[in-house]
């Protein structure tokens, strides 16, 4: 299929898209960040953590003020080093029995019906921690039936199929594995994954239940070029994903890998446009969208 959309930005528009400063359009309301406030202060010790705040997501205010959040799950500690993240490295501590204590009280003490499970890099554990996904999973399914849908944002698993097999059969209505970026950034950006492994395990998912939601995200700014954002989205509606996120990369810390570029909001519709003529079912692009960004939102309009 032969693309023919452009994107055209004016000399003030191009010159946000190129400085260090901040552009513009990530100045959040007021009233966004009071609610985010108010939701914060009911994180106590009672409720699990939160990739939000591991991660620094600068779209805390945007979901928070929905009362939208994502759980980690397995820990804060991460087996792999990948350059865009701030979630720290380490040797992680065994998995923690109360997790799903902290989140059943969240799901109650939050009201939440859209549950969004994450963790980081277990390589250390026999089956990178998919067991854990499926006992949490599996419990609030048996407790709250469909009054609470849950998402799961799970790590490769090293490509094994019989963790991935434990998650798919745990029924989280939505499997969500980000390929982060394109092909050729990976050894910077992503060490100890590979790209083709991620399409992989997405793909592992259809072939097993094809009515399940598969979604996966990239992040733009990391030097990556049209041509090869344009041939992963190819990739990605070949492999029957139904979601992308597309979002801005930002540096979570002063280790992490430099911004190439800001991208304009236009240029997130003119990617839009792009991934959804090549096939993809949902496309959700801003610059603060991130993986689990809106989740409940995009989980209902394909429902």
């Amino acid at each position: 299929m032969t693309i023919e959309r452009t994107c055209i930005l004016t000399k003030s528009e191009l010159s946000e898209t190129t400085g260090e400063r901040l552009p513009s359009w990530f100045r959040s309301s007021i009233g966004k960040r009071e609610a985010a406030e108010t939701l914060s202060k009911n994180l106590n010790a009672d409720i699990p953590n939160t990739i939000c705040q591991e991660a620094r997501c600068p779209n805390r205010s945007e979901c928070w003020s929905k009362g939208l959040l994502t759980f980690m799950i397995l820990g804060t500690i991460c087996t792999r080093r990948c350059k865009f993240c701030s979630v720290k490295f380490g040797k992680p501590l065994p998995p923690d029995t109360a997790d799903l204590a902290h989140i059943l009280n969240a799901i109650e003490s939050l009201n939440l019906r859209f549950v969004v499970l994450t963790s980081p890099n277990r390589d250390d554990l026999p089956d990178g921690g998919a067991g854990h996904y499926a006992f949490i999973v599996s419990e609030i399914k048996k407790r709250y039936k469909n009054r609470v849908k849950v998402e799961v944002l799970i790590p490769d698993f090293k490509g094994q199929a019989t963790p991935l097999a434990t998650v798919i059969a745990s029924g989280a209505d939505v499997i969500n594995h980000n390929l982060e970026t394109v092909p050729s950034l990976y050894r910077i950006a992503r060490k100890g994954s590979l790209y083709t492994r991620s399409l992989d395990v997405l793909s592992a998912v259809k072939a097993t239940d094809p009515n399940r939601l598969t979604k996966t995200g990239v992040m733009l700014g990391l030097g990556e070029t049209e041509d090869e954002l344009i041939q992963t989205f190819r990739d990605i509606s070949n492999r029957n994903i139904d979601i992308l996120t597309l979002g801005q990369y930002l540096k979570p810390d002063r280790n992490s890998l430099p911004i190439s570029r800001y991208y304009h909001p236009k240029e997130f519709i003119y990617y839009k446009d792009i991934a959804t003529d090549l096939g993809i079912r949902h496309v959700f692009s801003g610059p603060l969208v991130r993986s689990s960004y809106l989740a409940e939102h995009v989980f209902d309009a394909l429902s």
